[in-house]
């Protein structure tokens, strides 16, 4: 007789919001519909997409379109932005990246410090930060970080569900990049902007419309794990009540003004699932919000 699936103990939720209460976030819709967030700082639609997904919502779809495109066929995970931001912010104050609310040095795996210089050297030469603080956090400047960046006009630019954001610019984007001189492919324009001159140099403006994809084949969702060349880190085996969050952000590391919270929390597998953030705006497509 053959062996029943082992079900997994924990489940993933993702949820987003414009600051770091919880309690404002909304539910998204992982491979489903975009969510729009608006505040009196940014306007932004959200796309989350997990190969292999299996979390919550309920019934969400377990893959996307987006891991068909020929740049994303070996990644498993993306986080894909559009924004307009309401108030300029210098390209050199804007970071992406993990923190964290608690300690985390009790329980981070041997051979760490090891993979962080290896993510360090090979995958993000500027990423920056202090994983056995109080409050941990690995930042890196989103111009430097981000996977794909495109450039748009001077008005907001609606993102559904399937869109895959791709290096380059739209409309007066392209002038705007020619201007500044910023390379047309994504790894040179990530060193270009590994430069801190030249981040200083970069305005996002009020009213301007940006696009931006985060993503790797690195962190894994289908079994909670880092796998790096030479380690893997099972990261469920690390989970209790407390330390159960992943959570990626973007703000600004001058004022501390926060644009954008993304978590991704483990939650203990259950049949039905966790109750919903109904109290904000629900996820909308671009049907939704036209």
């Amino acid at each position: 007789m053959a062996e029943a699936t082992k079900e997994p103990k924990h489940r993933i939720k993702v949820t987003a919001g414009g600051d770091y209460d919880p309690t404002t976030h909304q539910t998204v819709s992982v491979n489903g519909n975009t969510l729009r967030i608006e505040n009196d700082r940014v306007t932004l639609d959200l796309a989350v997409r997990i190969q292999d997904y299996h979390g919550y919502p309920d019934n969400s779809p377990t893959t996307s379109t987006y891991f068909e495109d020929p740049l994303h066929t070996d990644d498993q995970y993306s986080i894909s932005i559009s924004f307009t931001p309401k108030e300029d912010i210098n390209g050199n104050d804007l970071i992406y990246g993990n923190d964290f609310d608690r300690p985390l040095r009790d329980r981070l795996p041997m051979g760490f410090n090891a993979a962080l210089r290896l993510v360090k050297w090979t995958l993000d030469p500027s990423i920056d930060g202090d994983a056995y603080a109080d409050k941990p956090y690995l930042y890196s400047p989103a111009l430097a970080t981000w996977n794909q960046f495109r450039i748009g006009g001077k008005k907001f630019q609606d993102m559904t569900g399937d869109y895959v954001v791709k290096e380059g610019a739209d409309g007066e984007g392209g002038e705007l990049r020619d201007q500044l001189q910023i390379p047309d492919t994504p790894d040179a324009r990530r060193k270009h902007f590994q430069k801190e001159g030249s981040r200083q140099g970069f305005v996002f403006e009020a009213g301007r419309s940006y696009m931006a994809d985060f993503g790797n084949r690195y962190l894994c969702f289908s079994d909670f794990s880092v796998r790096l060349p030479g380690f893997h880190i099972p990261v469920e085996g690390l989970v209790d009540a407390d330390h159960n969050e992943l959570r990626y952000v973007l703000k600004n590391s001058k004022t501390g003004t926060v644009y954008l919270v993304v978590s991704f929390t483990l939650l203990p597998n259950q049949e039905t699932s966790p109750t919903e953030n109904v109290e904000g705006a629900q996820a909308t497509s671009q049907e939704d919000v036209d």
